[in-house]
């Protein structure tokens, strides 16, 4: 039973990735169309991830009321809805309308699924879960790309990237039962602690906030998906404004990236049973970072894909490894409500980022996406290891 439970999770961060990576692959044949301009996606991407802050701010409350099953069906049909109407929207404005509930659909059981696996399951779990994520973001450019080399109908991609959405919804649909079982039986079960938790529980009255390193690790969490969105949705507009490169073959090189993260999750979940998360995120970093320079030299095209996949393959283990290293740094009992703060900020990267480059964009050229990105990403190292120098300090006074 516990194995099919993590199969349905799984499902469900493959309808949360779906989406993600839609709107920066198809991005260059879209806004032509509806009479937009190319800055605009960044608008989008803010709307959406507006929606994800405040639905992962109110995932407590909403977990305690509906349940984890419930909210993931409900994220699901949700973001299953304001995909169809995307592949039939006529105008900016309704894609501005759809993205609110798209956005709403994922804040919730995004929080909700990584504390449950972060608290209850080994660091390859929750590597593999979003790998997961991983294979619906590098699904969806693949399925974009097929439809945008038949006469541009991106509107085709949208749907039918709905209707994949609307089956996984009839799967949590049929599954939904198991989630309370499952949940029952974890109850009579004591959970063993991993080697890497700690052994007594941090606890602080008030607020979280004012545990050692919780700040930096928040910085650390809003660079992350700053940087991720920034490449997955800037990434195309780049390769075809500066690199010249088709529309179609743009979005399937992004996908490329995608599925670095995607198989660099799926490796790293193996690799997690012998390395500290902490070493991997930093070996992560050094990886994305190397991948930023290949894009920011003058080096032909060739180059700047196999950038996007090192960018790619070094994100793939410092999400997963900061998530689950959140009860371990701060303790089980603080992880609950941190892990909803941390989504939160999260995805006020993922809000406030973008549109920087859309920004840059629309007064220069998209020349200076691989310089953005590279500062993000050094940025993302040094917030990290503070984190790591902040603890090893608190330990060492422990002692």
């Amino acid at each position: 039973m516990a194995t099919w439970f993590l199969i349905v999770i799984y499902l469900a961060f493959i309808s949360l990735g779906l989406p993600d990576s839609l709107l920066g692959a198809a991005w260059p044949v879209i806004w032509p169309e509806i009479g937009s301009s190319v800055g605009s996606a960044g608008f989008i991407s803010m709307i959406i991830a507006a929606g994800t802050i405040v639905s992962s701010l109110a995932s407590g409350k909403m977990i305690q009321k509906m349940g984890t099953g419930n909210i993931t069906l409900f994220s699901c049909l949700l973001t299953a809805i304001s995909l169809i109407g995307f592949s039939m929207a006529p105008s900016m404005i309704w894609f501005m309308i759809l993205a609110v509930p798209l956005g709403l659909g994922a804040g919730a059981v995004d929080a909700a699924l990584n504390y449950y696996v972060a608290a209850n399951y080994q660091a390859h779990h929750m590597n593999w879960l979003h790998c997961f994520w991983g294979v619906g973001a590098t699904m969806g450019p693949i399925i974009m790309a097929g439809y945008i080399a038949d006469q541009n109908f991106w509107r085709g991609g949208y749907a039918a990237v709905g209707v994949i959405q609307f089956v996984l919804v009839i799967v949590l649909l049929i599954t939904l039962p198991l989630w309370k079982r499952v949940a029952a039986l974890r109850e009579t079960t004591p959970t063993a602690m991993t080697d890497n938790e700690t052994k007594s529980e941090i606890r602080i009255p008030g607020n979280v906030l004012r545990l050692r390193g919780v700040k930096p690790s928040l910085l650390a969490f809003l660079l992350y998906c700053g940087v991720e969105t920034t490449v997955g949705l800037w990434g195309s507009s780049y390769l075809v404004g500066t690199k010249s490169i088709s529309a179609e073959m743009a979005a399937g090189w992004i996908s490329l990236y995608y599925g670095g993260i995607t198989f660099g999750r799926f490796i790293t979940g193996f690799i997690s049973l012998r390395v500290h998360n902490r070493l991997l995120i930093r070996y992560g970093q050094w990886t994305t970072i190397l991948g930023g320079l290949l894009l920011l030299l003058p080096l032909p095209s060739s180059f700047s894909v196999a950038g996007f996949i090192l960018i790619g393959l070094g994100l793939a283990p410092i999400y997963p490894g900061l998530l689950h290293e959140t009860p371990a740094r701060f303790g089980r009992e603080n992880s609950v409500k941190l892990m909803g703060y941390q989504m939160a900020v999260a995805y006020s990267g993922t809000t406030l980022l973008p549109p920087l480059f859309g920004f840059l964009a629309a007064k220069t050229s998209t020349d200076s996406f691989p310089v953005l990105v590279l500062v993000l990403l050094i940025f993302m190292l040094f917030s990290a290891e503070t984190v790591n120098r902040i603890l090893l300090r608190s330990q060492n006074m422990g002692r």
